[in-house]
């Protein structure tokens, strides 16, 4: 990370600089915020607030993508409170063990991180989903809820437009996990479950299944059929529907979809058959998708 030290008290600047140079960060030094204003960008800006007459607030302007750092001598309003209002992230009372302020730059290089991957994955599921209609009052919609799609692209659509319309956080889980009833019971209330391959559930299995999520907030999807469920269950697109999208499938997802739908109404030897590939490649896509075959 490339880090500016803005500190009149050299000695102190020195020694930061040297022990974060240690773990690899490049450190440049200003002894005054007029120095500082370099116009070069920086990670992190550690600021200190005690230069005397001296006005910290274009620094924390001219570095607002930054995080910048405050370190004071004494915390008061204008040492801490209003520099915090005006777009610095944090402080750190002087004096402080360079082992601490090391934690803190950690801790933003860290949120930097999962704030830009955070942000790719919304782009990206923005783009994936962008074709797609669901026409339902994601208002007036309460959980538990079933959706049934031969596809699942729609029911994911869904469960992610309806967490960001409600502010929520999504955690997902499949059915195919041996783990799945007990990552269930103990999850965040809070947050909204989705759960998936609802299809891959025994039937004996559904009534402990049905009394686990009631109550709770989620959204089970199933690619085959539901027959008779205690919530609400929404049908978002059908199979005869499947190819009409404007979009090509891919082989895989194509050879994916027909095992799911149709390995119950055909034998292996048929099925391999008609996908054009061996019963122990069935087998083994079988295996990779983690897709379960009901006896």
């Amino acid at each position: 990370m490339n880090i500016l030290i803005i500190e009149n008290e050299i000695y102190l600047a020195q020694s930061i600089a040297s022990k974060l140079s240690d773990l690899s960060h490049n450190c440049d030094i200003s002894s005054s915020t007029k120095e500082g204003l370099r116009g070069i960008p920086y990670d992190v800006v550690l600021l200190s607030t005690n230069i005397s007459g001296q006005d910290i607030y274009p620094v924390i302007e001219a570095y607002k993508n930054a995080v910048v750092i405050l370190m004071v001598s004494y915390v008061s309003n204008d040492t801490v409170s209003k520099p915090l209002a005006a777009g610095a992230k944090d402080y750190i009372l002087k004096p402080f063990m360079i082992e601490e302020l090391i934690r803190k730059i950690q801790h933003f290089q860290n949120h930097e991180r999962l704030r830009r991957q955070n942000q790719t994955y919304e782009r990206y599921l923005s783009h994936t989903f962008n074709s797609i209609n669901v026409d339902e009052d994601l208002d007036k919609t309460e959980l538990p809820l079933f959706i049934c799609s031969g596809y699942q692209k729609y029911a994911d659509a869904f469960a992610f437009r309806y967490a960001a319309h409600h502010d929520k956080t999504l955690q997902f889980i499949s059915l195919s996990s041996a783990k799945a009833f007990s990552d269930i019971a103990t999850l965040n209330d809070d947050s909204i479950l989705f759960i998936t391959d609802f299809q891959n559930l025994k039937k004996s299995e559904h009534k402990a299944f049905y009394e686990l999520i009631t109550g709770k907030k989620c959204i089970v999807a199933s690619t085959d059929p539901i027959d008779n469920p205690p919530f609400k269950l929404i049908e978002i697109e059908s199979e005869s529907h499947l190819f009409d999208q404007g979009e090509i499938l891919p082989i895989e997802e194509y050879v994916k979809y027909i095992m799911v739908h149709f390995q119950n109404r055909f034998p292996d030897t048929e099925l391999s058959k008609k996908l054009g590939i061996s019963r122990k490649s069935l087998w083994e896509k079988r295996k990779k998708y983690g897709i379960v075959k009901k006896k």
